[in-house]
């Protein structure tokens, strides 16, 4: 383990002190050139006027415009040199090839079934409408015939995700933004081994990132060596680049296209509290069985011919219709987010949801670094007598993202958003409950990064089996809580509150 931690250390430290070189070597060039040119300030400026119109007259949230624009007018050198590395989400040519292969296999692979759709319309032309969106712009197809099984915590879902991979005939698809050696990943890669041994096709994506201090580098050729195909996505190397900021956020496990698991819980031990860290860690997680799987299997490999560059006869891997649940449980649609498509599905899906609600909207979220659209959304939903209620951790895993959290809550509350901090610990899950007929269960945090920067997949349920079960896991939740009050919010010293502020303005960029 002192080894293991060693070869860590040295990844992390080595791989970041050559950004940051090139970051500094970039910056001593141009200060270097501008002593030499009088000019060259004159052109900066220009440049800097350039590069506002640009981000103004672009499609990203006006939070994020905001936050870069302060800089590049402040200090042009220097803040058009870091929008160029990290701003924005510029495809190369290479790149732009592989995201049209991506949605070329959900068009060719996914198509909505209009019996579905028309029973929807007939139940609710509103719900009809949500699934249209997603259905229309992000080739994610409304489905019935899906059992749906919601855990509230990553060991209450473990052992049926064991059960699931160890009853895997065909192939098992692995997809997670974190994986740490453990008691989980020990017990699933023991499963992945032996099955890949007997000849079903395993796969597993990583985010190299995300597994930065956890993993060693070059772990995808450790799984190789066991006959497990692998990949990491978007790997960290030594070199600059805006691509560092999308990263794989996604969590599937996938057993013969007749099994899928996602949400919160990635694969390592604090996921189900065999490590504490920061208290008790509650999580969710649900199961789909049945034709809603096909969805999920499909971002799985579309996924993995991005990162590795070629296509497959997708089709051949859809299971036997004779295979799968032929009884109603309500409608599902598995939706994945891309931040190289210019389209912000779960946001939206989001957005829709709130102005929808006619009771109540729950919410559960890690992090809570709001956009300016969807603080108005939460607070006009509020004012308009929705009972809107948010779950955020009461023990932080970042001091710096818990303070632009607390920052929203004084607007929040003033408009009679309640927020409840969870007192045993942190808060993972990421759910969504409204009305008792709508949920969403997925990987999306309430923040900046989810929506507009990684890669990310939910499941939308209107009526569906599991949507009660969510209901009962926040009525549960709440009294573990501390709800905060608006004195609470008004309390906070000036100092904080000016800290805060600052945060929040560049929270976007964080």
């Amino acid at each position: 383990m002192r080894n293991y931690a060693k070869l860590l250390y040295q990844r992390v430290v080595l791989v970041s002190l050559s950004i940051l070189l090139q970051v500094f070597a970039l910056i001593f060039v141009i200060e270097r050139f501008s002593q030499y040119a009088q000019w060259f300030n004159w052109v900066m400026t220009g440049l800097a006027l350039i590069t506002v119109v640009v981000i103004v007259s672009g499609r990203t949230d006006p939070s994020y415009k905001i936050a870069w624009i302060i800089p590049i007018l402040a200090a042009p050198v220097f803040g058009i040199s870091f929008y160029l590395l990290f701003g924005g989400n510029r495809l190369s040519r290479r790149l732009k090839r592989r995201m049209q292969t991506v949605a070329q296999i959900h068009r060719d692979n996914l198509s909505q079934n209009p019996g579905v759709l028309t029973r929807l319309e007939v139940l609710d032309p509103s719900a009809a409408r949500q699934a249209q969106y997603l259905s229309g712009i992000a080739f994610c197809p409304v489905y019935e015939n899906t059992a749906t099984s919601y855990y509230p915590s990553g060991e209450a879902a473990f052992p049926d995700m064991l059960m699931a991979l160890r009853s895997a005939e065909h192939y098992i698809f692995l997809e997670y933004f974190i994986i740490g050696y453990g008691t989980m990943w020990s017990q699933i890669l023991d499963i992945l081994r032996r099955k890949a041994a007997a000849g079903v096709d395993v796969r597993v994506i990583y985010d190299d990132f995300g597994c930065i201090m956890t993993l060693p580098g070059g772990y995808y050729k450790k799984l190789e060596a066991l006959g497990i195909k692998a990949c990491a996505f978007n790997p960290y190397i030594p070199i600059m680049s805006s691509r560092l900021n999308n990263r794989d956020h996604r969590k599937f496990l996938i057993v013969d296209g007749k099994v899928g698991f996602t949400g919160g819980i990635n694969l390592a031990d604090e996921y189900i509290n065999e490590k504490p860290r920061y208290g008790y860690w509650k999580d969710a997680v649900i199961r789909l069985c049945g034709e809603g799987v096909w969805p999920m299997t499909v971002m799985f490999l579309s996924m993995w011919a991005y990162v590795r560059g070629w296509r497959e006869p997708v089709a051949l891997l859809h299971p036997a219709s004779a295979e799968l649940d032929p009884m109603p449980h309500g409608f599902v649609q598995p939706f994945a987010d891309s931040p190289l498509d210019n389209e912000d599905v779960a946001d939206t899906v989001f957005f829709n949801l709130i102005t929808r609600a006619r009771r109540y909207v729950y919410i559960m979220t890690p992090y809570l670094i709001l956009s300016d659209k969807m603080i108005s959304t939460l607070t006009v939903a509020a004012k308009s007598g929705v009972d809107v209620r948010i779950v955020t951790p009461g023990i932080p895993d970042k001091a710096y993202v818990y303070s632009v959290t607390r920052a929203h809550y004084e607007a929040l509350c003033l408009a009679g958003v309640r927020i409840y901090e969870y007192s045993p610990g942190f808060i993972h899950s990421k759910v969504f409950c409204v009305d008792g007929e709508y949920a969403v269960v997925g990987t999306v945090n309430f923040d900046f990064r989810s929506l507009y920067l990684h890669f990310e997949d939910g499941v939308l349920l209107y009526r569906a089996d599991c949507v009660g079960d969510v209901e009962e896991d926040f009525r549960r939740t709440l009294p573990e809580c501390h709800e905060v009050t608006l004195a609470e919010t008004r309390s906070v010293p000036l100092p904080v509150r000016l800290w805060r502020a600052i945060l929040r303005l560049f929270s976007p960029l964080m």
